[in-house]
Order: structure tokens, then C-alpha cells, then sequence
């Protein structure tokens, strides 16, 4: 006799009934951890959030901004490339705008 046969007395009482429990074991217990889950969420949030943090740490302000402002560039490029036949003013004062510091 099993510790389970204690949580599913009916199972040992009936026979046919057996098979219906042993199909819902596996649902009752996907749906207890889930539950778990759900109440210790804001829990495992936290620590997965730590772990990130501790394996790739937030760039700082000056390096962010850097990264901003070379996105920034390569975009006007971009559009510098794109204007180039058409506009080729503009595609210059672009050009002339990522030169800027």
C-alpha cells in the first residue's frame, strides 16, 4: 500500500474508478504546480531578475548614451543612402549632420 492510496482512498475502494484517478493524477499534479507557480511568481521573478543582473550587469549612463548616439548616426546614414540619387542635398546635410559632435 502506497502513501498515494491514502490521497486517492477511492481508488483502492473501486475498481473501475482506478483508471479515471490514474488519468487525473497527472492533471491534479500539473495543476498544483502550477498554482505553486503562480502564488511564489513574484518570488522566482526576483531571482531571475538577480541572475541576469549578476550575469550581464545594466550598462552604465555615458555608455548607453554612446550607443544611442551611434544608432543615431547610422540611421542618418542610412537615410543619406537612400537620398543620395534622388536628393543629393539633402543626402549631404545628413552627412554633414553625423559628422557633428
Amino acid at each position: 500500500m502506497s502513501i498515494l492510496s491514502i490521497a486517492f482512498p477511492f481508488e483502492s475502494a473501486v475498481m473501475i474508478g482506478g483508471v479515471v484517478a490514474g488519468a487525473a493524477r497527472p492533471i491534479i499534479g500539473i495543476s498544483a504546480f502550477a498554482s505553486l507557480l503562480l502564488y511564489f511568481k513574484p518570488l522566482l521573478m526576483g531571482l531571475l531578475k538577480a541572475t541576469l543582473i549578476s550575469i550581464s550587469p545594466r550598462k552604465s549612463l555615458e555608455e548607453r548614451r554612446g550607443l544611442d548616439r551611434v544608432r543615431g548616426i547610422r540611421m542618418l546614414q542610412r537615410l543619406a543612402n537612400e537620398y543620395d540619387r534622388s536628393q543629393p542635398n539633402l543626402a549631404a546635410e545628413l552627412r554633414q549632420l553625423t559628422t557633428r559632435d
